[in-house]
């Protein structure tokens, strides 16, 4: 750690500091993440690029009394650093430690908990008019990146923000655009001058002036600002956001903190809605970084030298078991086509994207447009694979049931890293796309065992005709390539609202579904040894569910398990429970009715007592009890 930053506790030791020393800090700072990212893994490029923005924002501004809403928040392990998190920093990420994005529950200078791209305009303006209506004072500040402003929510809430005139500043962070010297260095000069009190406060003066001269003060008013703005359009791309109602300046340098002070001095001052649009460079200063963007939007553990990532696994994920199968359906058939929302690399789709450019679309952070999008996409005769992580997918909720379900449409949903997601955490865990999408109608549900299982799903969802259909599955390595011993057993054919059963008996019935079939097939073989029969019955759909074979199996058998890797609520055993009715004992296993923080899966599958040691125990908890009740009147295992 250097110098400057063993001196820093919070932002008023970043006010002590002298223009100076402020470059060398966001070296240290720069330093710090890296050493920190390398051995927790999560977010960087962002994180590094936006580290001058954060000193500067911190120099001018003074949190929590005014806020600064970071959107998305992967970008603001800067500002964790300068806000009394410093040596906390050393937890990012890990179980009990700092999560990796903003979180209310951590400091008070988060004012939200984010991970979701596309609110922080929304969210500040109502701090900001929340404020006005209380009397309180303080500046509300969000930091947008240009991923995150092509979200349909920004526009509606600039466009409010416009309306309102309400003070209100919003960064937009560009780490896209490019910007050449001649250009920036004008643009930088021209926003010393418009943003500078004196140019405002003479503004305004020569306005009202002119404003009071009869009959032709109205017309030379709007013919100064017509010069005002078109002067500024001449070099800058701003007459956008002047047409919402919003003061701009920009495009600034936004690594160069001699710049960018001064103008969020000035800005501060000024009254109604502003917007500052700063230049940056993802991975800013971590060169390997730079190179690659892409890459390095986020790393598991890497070696700094050499940016090699220290566990390099041979193992297969679902994410690649999806993009290869994607490939090879649409190589049958023309009528496929792919769409995800800024999560190309992510959902898989990268050798889609190349070998067909014609069928692919990244509608980036803008899910509702997604699904809208493949609705007319399926109106037309396509066959839409939508890909969409499932915490992401759930932005796109109306549409799901207004512009594809009702409509009748076979649009294709498949939903990667569905269930706990780990160390991104509860902003990101996809834990409630079974309830979410159970209740729609029309839809057909499935969750696959293993990566086998996933291919047969993609294959039926190719040849799909009527409603939509999807599928979820998890983050990480198919279950098959692991040492389970279900992976000795091959898939059976894959049929409609056909459950498969993987093992018979007459003491329990083990009911899971995807992710959760592996666990409960390793717990049937811990409690045969301990004299007790478990019947394992891969669910496979949600929806339809497979009464028929739910229904035979209970005749014999008395006690249900079902296990989900979702929310408990509307979810699976939900489905199961509706169904039985109240004449069977049935025990639901899954997520509760409360967000789960981050942590490494296992872990938290195991307190939530989802792995098989845990099945386990709550078999034998719930027979034990079934005996006591002898709600059965037949036998129970000698066991027990």
């Amino acid at each position: 750690m250097g110098n400057l930053l063993k001196n820093i506790q919070s932002p008023d030791d970043v006010k002590k500091l002298s223009p100076e020393e402020l470059p060398a800090l966001a070296e240290e700072l720069r330093q710090y993440i890296l050493e920190v990212v390398s051995v927790n893994g999560g977010h960087l490029g962002a994180a590094l690029g936006a580290i001058e923005l954060t000193l500067a924002l911190h120099t001018v501004f003074t949190t929590p009394k005014d806020v600064i809403v970071w959107d998305v928040g992967h970008q603001v392990h800067a500002h964790k650093i300068l806000t009394g998190r410093r040596d906390a920093f050393r937890t990012f990420r890990k179980e009990g430690g700092l999560s990796g994005f903003s979180n209310k529950d951590e400091s008070e200078h988060d004012p939200f908990t984010t991970g979701h791209g596309g609110a922080s305009i929304s969210t500040s303006l109502g701090i900001s008019v929340g404020r006005k209506i209380q009397k309180e004072k303080g500046k509300a500040i969000a930091v947008i990146g240009d991923a995150s402003l092509v979200s349909g929510m920004a526009f509606e809430a600039m466009n409010h923000a416009g309306h309102l005139k309400d003070n209100l500043i919003v960064i937009l962070n560009d780490n896209e655009m490019s910007i050449s010297p001649t250009v920036g260095a004008f643009s930088g000069y021209l926003n010393r001058i418009i943003s500078s009190p004196v140019y405002n406060h003479v503004r305004k003066d020569i306005q009202a002036l002119l404003s009071k001269i009869p009959k032709v003060g109205e017309g030379m008013v709007k013919q100064a600002k017509k010069f005002d703005e078109g002067l500024k359009n001449l070099f800058v791309p701003g007459l956008f956001f002047e047409e919402l109602g919003f003061r701009y300046f920009g495009p600034l340098d936004g690594h160069n903190l001699h710049e960018l002070i001064p103008i969020l001095r000035n800005i501060s001052a000024i009254q109604g809605p502003v917007l500052l649009h700063v230049i940056t460079k993802k991975g800013k200063g971590y060169k390997i970084a730079e190179a690659d963007p892409q890459r390095w939007h986020a790393s598991t553990p890497f070696c700094v030298d050499t940016g090699q990532v220290k566990k390099s696994s041979q193992v297969s994920t679902y994410t690649q078991v999806f993009g290869e199968m994607a490939v090879k359906l649409a190589e049958k058939d023309r009528s496929i086509a792919a769409i995800t929302a800024a999560m190309c690399e992510g959902t898989g789709l990268v050798e889609f994207s190349k070998k067909f450019p014609d069928r692919f679309f990244d509608v980036g952070i803008a899910e509702e447009h997604g699904v809208a999008f493949a609705a007319g996409l399926a109106k037309a005769g396509v066959k839409p694979l939508v890909s969409i992580y499932s915490t992401f997918l759930q932005r796109a909720h109306d549409q799901i049931l207004h512009d594809v379900a009702l409509q009748e449409l076979p649009v294709l949903f498949c939903l990667d890293r569905a269930g706990l997601v780990g160390e991104d955490g509860p902003t990101h865990h996809g834990v409630f796309d079974l309830a979410y999408l159970r209740k729609v109608p029309g839809m057909t549900l499935m969750a696959p065992r293993d990566g086998r299982e996933l291919r047969m799903m993609l294959e039926m969802m190719a040849k799909h005709k009527g409603g939509p259909i999807a599928a979820r599955y998890p983050r990480g390595a198919v279950a098959e390539e692991t040492a389970g011993p279900l992976s000795q057993v091959s898939p059976a054919i894959l049929k409609k609202g056909r459950a498969e059963l993987l093992r018979e008996g007459k003491d329990v019935l083990l009911l899971p579904i995807g992710s959760m079939v592996y666990p409960a097939y390793e717990a049937a073989l811990l409690l045969e040894k301990e004299g007790i029969q478990a019947a394992v019955l891969n669910a496979r759909f949600v929806k339809p569910l497979d009464e028929k074979a739910i229904a035979e199996l209970c005749e014999e058998i008395s006690l249900v398990v079902t296990i989900e890797e979702g929310t408990l609520v509307g979810g699976f055993g939900s489905a199961v429970l509706e169904f039985l009715g109240s004449g069977r004992r049935v025990k639901t296993l899954g997520i509760p009715d409360r967000f789960i923080p981050h942590g490494k899966r296992e872990t938290l599958l195991d307190e939530l007592g989802l792995s098989a040691a845990k099945i386990r125990e709550t078999v034998l908890e719930e027979l034990n009890l079934l005996k006591q009740d002898d709600v059965a009147g037949r036998d129970l295992p000698a066991a027990l």
